[in-house]
């Protein structure tokens, strides 16, 4: 999915809502666990309850992997089901990758071309040719950890060097780098009065912005210093709509809040 195509879709939907599917066999229903396949179970359920107020989906790698094959067959289930079922949907592989370049190429080729996902996040500690790798592939985004929604986020990435924020020389480093404009960025709402400065860098790339709902980031504030005449936002929230009811009928609950943020962020979209 290209960038305008993304575009059109939050304008169409008014919404840039990014659902986060990190399916936890100890938090989903319990009735669940009888099903052949409980993972997939469980986010066919979310998909069909939410997909009509969101733009994305953004399955964490890690609770897949921690399942083993049946985790990859459950995650590679839940790709192909959104692309036959919901193909103008936004996937997001939260694999938070990153290594030496032929490395880098194989983790590229595995969740773009075999898994089809349209995004991959990506660790940037390792430089440019550690990322460069996932730029090549036409139409994928790569999505740079830039300033993370953790308390361990100030550890390294606010620590000046030079006079400079370490993470706004992340940012700036990497727009020098082959096919930048394939870049977007992660930028924890927990962080959001950062969003005003991290614009005069990259005042038009999509931000993928974890952070908003169990973390007690701010939508408003999000928006006000991160959206962009294209929007250029991607908001994420997992744990407050997945989980929001552990009940027959969670996936029901879990549509209802989906829809609560999307009407929030239709009123944002009114100011533009």
């Amino acid at each position: 999915m290209t960038t305008q195509e993304l575009t059109e879709q939050i304008f169409k939907k008014k919404s840039f809502l990014c659902v986060g599917l990190d399916t936890d066999l100890e938090k989903i229903p319990t009735y669940l666990l009888s099903e052949k396949d409980p993972v997939f179970s469980f986010n066919k359920a979310i998909i069909d309850a939410t997909h009509e107020f969101c733009v994305a989906y953004k399955p964490n790698i890690a609770f897949y992997e921690a399942l083993g094959v049946d985790g990859w067959k459950a995650l590679k289930k839940t790709i192909d089901y959104l692309h036959s079922e919901y193909p103008e949907l936004y996937t997001i592989a939260d694999a938070k990758r990153g290594d030496i370049g032929n490395t880098s190429r194989m983790y590229a080729k595995a969740f773009f071309e075999d898994l089809g996902f349209d995004s991959i996040t990506v660790a940037p500690y390792m430089g440019k040719d550690s990322v460069e790798p996932f730029l090549e592939f036409e139409n994928k985004h790569t999505i740079l950890l830039a300033l993370t929604s953790n308390e361990g986020a100030f550890d390294f990435q606010t620590l000046r060097t030079n006079g400079e924020d370490l993470y706004k020389k992340v940012i700036e480093t990497s727009k020098g780098w082959n096919n930048a404009e394939n870049l977007m960025y992660v930028v924890g709402a927990t962080k959001a009065e950062y969003l005003a400065d991290i614009r005069k860098i990259i005042p038009d790339n999509f931000l993928l912005v974890p952070g908003v709902g169990a973390q007690g980031g701010n939508l408003e504030e999000v928006c006000k210093y991160g959206m962009t005449k294209n929007v250029g936002l991607l908001v994420n929230s997992s744990r407050k709509i997945i989980y929001a009811s552990d009940s027959s009928n969670f996936a029901e609950i879990a549509g209802a809040k989906a829809e609560a943020m999307q009407n929030q962020m239709a009123e944002e979209l009114e100011k533009l």
